[in-house]
């Protein structure tokens, strides 16, 4: 649900006192209001937003003006679906990576081979 036009967007007074004293691409500001709509003032700068654990590095472009700092920083840790099925399928491809791995290791060898 969006906030009310006629209230404005959130935006944080410390926040943008803090940006107002630095210079964009220094040092990373942490914040802890995930709430708080980027606005074009903030563009250049990196910001630390907390998700619960953590402070995750944003660094803020063009694209981003108009949504929440917590929109960038996940809150939540994804783990896999599945059980039994899905772990067959992981382990299928592991081995197919191991034997391309293990097929662009030899073929250096066979090089070196050739030359004698």
């Amino acid at each position: 649900m969006t906030r009310s036009l006629k209230k404005g967007p959130y935006v944080d007074e410390k926040l943008l006192e803090k940006i107002k004293n630095l210079k964009p691409g220094g040092q990373v500001i942490k914040t802890w209001r995930r709430a708080c709509t980027i606005t074009p003032e903030m563009i250049g700068f990196t910001f630390g937003v907390h998700n619960g654990k953590e402070f995750v590095s944003v660094q803020i472009t063009e694209v981003m003006v108009g949504h929440r700092l917590g929109e960038f920083a996940s809150g939540t840790k994804f783990s896999r679906h599945g059980g039994r099925m899905q772990r067959e399928l992981e382990a299928k491809a592991s081995e197919k990576e191991a034997a391309q791995v293990g097929a662009v290791a030899e073929k250096p060898e066979e090089k070196k081979e050739q030359k004698k």
